[in-house]
C-alpha cells in the first residue's frame, strides 16, 4: 500500500473550497476530496502543535500520552505511564512504528521535531528529513525541495508511508508577496462583521483584536497589528488564505509526481491538520489558543480511488487520532495496543452499519490556557481550569446551531444541558485516568505552573501597560488573583 499523509499546520476546514469556502484557496485539495471522503466533523483531541501531533501520530489522548503542552511540566511523552527515555523500543505505539514493523518504507518530511524539541516524533521513520535550519518557518517551496525528490525516489516501491508537513497557514504569513495579495479585491468571509469586531475591542490577551502584534515581525507585506474594521480583517484573512493557496499549489506538485510515475490511482492520500485556527472566534485572530471549536476543528480527507467511496462527505464525529488505526485497517496491519481511536474504514467503504458512531467528543488545550470541552451536534460546553491571559468564562455553553461563532454564552438558560455535559466530561476524565498504567493528568501540571509558554504573564502585562492598556493589565491581574488553582 502506498500512503501519502499531508499535515498542514493551522488549517481551518472552513477556508478550503471542498468545505464550501467561496474563495479558490485549495484546487488541489479539492481535487483529492472529489475522489475521496470528506469528514465534516473532524477534531483534534489535543491542541495545539505538539499535543496535536502526539495524538495524531501516537493514537492516544494527551491524558494518556502525557503531552498536554509544548514544553516543561505537562509535556513529557509517556509510554505505559513512564516518561519516554529511548527513541526506539518495542512498546512504542506510534503509527509510523506500526508500518515500520511491517517492512513499509516510512518517510517524514517535517521540521516539527526540531521546532519543538519533540524528538519522540522521530521514532518509526526510516528517513526523517528536517530540511533547513528554519525550525518550522519553512515555506512550502522549501519543504518541496526535499519532498519532491524523495517522493520520486520512493513512489514506485510497493509499500510506503510518507508524511509531508506544510507550515504556511501558521502565522506569521511569510509566503511570497504575490500569494499574500492573491485574494485582494475578493470579498472576505461574511463573519466577523463590523458589529462583531466592535464587540471585541475590550479584549486583552495575545492575538486579540486590539493587540495582535505587540512586537511586529518582518513580513513580506504590512499586516494590521489590530482588527478594528472589516477592512483590517480583510487584509488579515487575505494573508491566511494566500498562505493556504501557496501550500495547496505545492501539494499539487506532489500529485504531479505521483501522476507522472503512474501511481496516483494506487496511492491512499490523507489530508489533515495538527489543529485549527481562530480567525475572530473569541476575539482571537491567527492563532490556536483555546479548548474551543476553532482550535480543534480540522479538515480530514481520505482518498484511495477504486477502493474507498468517492466524492462523499461524512458527518460522523471523528478524531485525528482515528487516522492511525484507520490506515492500519486499510493496510491490513494490526493497530497498536492502547490506541484510543477507532478505524474509520467502515465509513470509508460505505459500511456504516459496522461503525460505532460517537454522539459527542471531548477535546482539550493546555498551552495558552487550560480548558476541556464537550462537543455534541448542538452544544459546545467548555470548562476553564486556568484562563491564562484571557477572559474566558469558568464555564460556558454555546448553541452551535444557532450561534456557530460562539458569541453568546447561554449557560444560565440551559441548566439541564450544563449538568448533562458536565457529567459527560467528568465521566470521560474518570475513565481515562482509571485506565491501567495511567500516570495522572498532565493538565494538572500546567495548571499548577501556569500556561505561560509563549506569552509570559509579566511580559504581556508590561506590553499592555506600555501600550496604554492599564485597564486591561489591571483586569488580568485581578482575574488571576481571584482564579481558583492559580499557581503561587
Amino acid at each position: 500500500m502506498k500512503i501519502l499523509l499531508i499535515d498542514i499546520d493551522s488549517q481551518r476546514p472552513g477556508n478550503l473550497g471542498c468545505y464550501g469556502y467561496h474563495r479558490d484557496t485549495s484546487p488541489n485539495i479539492d481535487r483529492v476530496a472529489a475522489r475521496g471522503v470528506r469528514f465534516d466533523r473532524a477534531y483534534v483531541s489535543n491542541s495545539p502543535c505538539v499535543p496535536g501531533r502526539a495524538s495524531l501520530f501516537g493514537g492516544q489522548f494527551g491524558v494518556h500520552n502525557g503531552v498536554a503542552t509544548h514544553w516543561g511540566p505537562g509535556s513529557e511523552y509517556r509510554i505505559d505511564g513512564d516518561i519516554w527515555k529511548e527513541i526506539r523500543g518495542e512498546n512504542v505505539p506510534f503509527m509510523a512504528k506500526q508500518f515500520f514493523r511491517q517492512n513499509y518504507l516510512t518517510v517524514s518530511v517535517s521540521s516539527f521535531a526540531d521546532r519543538h524539541a519533540a524528538f519522540w516524533f522521530t521514532s518509526g521513520w526510516h528517513e526523517f528529513h528536517s530540511y533547513t535550519e528554519k525550525h518550522g518557518n519553512e515555506t512550502a517551496d522549501e519543504v518541496n525541495a526535499e519532498a519532491l525528490p524523495t517522493l520520486r525516489r520512493i513512489c514506485q516501491n510497493e509499500d510506503w508511508l510518507m508524511h509531508v508537513n506544510y507550515w504556511d497557514p501558521h502565522r506569521n504569513y511569510r509566503v511570497p508577496e504575490e500569494w499574500l495579495r492573491k485574494f485582494d479585491g475578493e470579498a472576505p468571509p461574511d463573519w466577523p462583521d463590523q458589529a462583531a469586531i466592535d464587540s471585541q475591542q475590550d479584549k486583552a490577551g495575545p492575538f486579540t483584536a486590539p493587540q495582535m502584534f505587540p512586537r511586529k515581525p518582518d513580513l513580506p507585506i504590512e499586516f494590521p497589528d489590530h482588527i478594528r474594521t472589516v477592512a483590517d480583517f480583510e487584509r488579515w484573512i487575505n494573508g491566511y488564505d494566500g498562505s493556504i493557496a501557496f501550500a495547496d499549489y505545492h501539494f499539487g506538485q506532489l500529485l504531479d509526481v505521483l501522476e507522472e510515475a503512474g501511481v496516483l490511482e494506487e496511492t491512499c492520500i490523507v489530508i489533515t491538520a495538527d489543529h485549527g485556527e481562530h480567525q475572530g472566534e473569541q476575539g482571537v485572530y491567527g492563532d490556536h489558543v483555546s479548548g474551543y471549536e476553532a482550535s480543534h476543528h480540522i479538515p480530514l480527507i481520505i482518498s484511495w480511488p477504486g477502493r474507498l467511496q468517492e466524492g462523499v462527505s461524512s458527518d460522523e464525529f471523528v478524531y485525528s487520532l482515528d487516522i492511525a488505526p484507520t490506515l492500519c485497517d486499510l493496510a491490513g496491519i494490526e493497530a497498536a495496543e492502547g490506541w484510543d481511536g477507532q478505524s474509520l474504514g467502515p465509513v470509508l467503504r460505505g459500511e456504516g452499519e459496522d461503525y460505532d458512531s460517537r454522539d459527542h467528543l471531548v477535546f482539550e488545550h493546555a498551552l495558552y490556557c487550560c480548558q476541556r470541552s464537550v462537543r455534541t451536534r448542538t452544544w459546545l460546553f467548555t470548562r476553564t481550569y486556568h484562563p491564562g491571559l484571557y477572559d474566558f468564562a469558568p464555564v460556558s455553553l454555546f448553541d452551535m446551531e444557532a450561534d456557530p461563532h460562539q458569541t453568546r454564552n447561554v449557560l444560565a438558560e440551559h441548566p439541564d444541558v450544563v449538568a448533562e455535559m458536565d457529567h459527560l466530561l467528568s465521566d470521560w476524565l474518570h475513565r481515562q485516568l482509571g485506565r491501567p498504567g495511567n500516570a495522572g493528568d498532565p493538565m494538572m501540571e500546567v495548571i499548577r505552573t501556569g500556561p505561560w509558554k509563549y506569552a509570559p504573564k509579566d511580559l504581556w502585562l508590561k506590553l499592555l501597560r506600555e501600550g496604554g492598556r492599564d485597564d486591561a493589565a489591571d483586569a488580568i491581574e485581578a482575574r488571576l488573583e481571584a482564579w481558583p488553582n492559580q499557581p503561587a
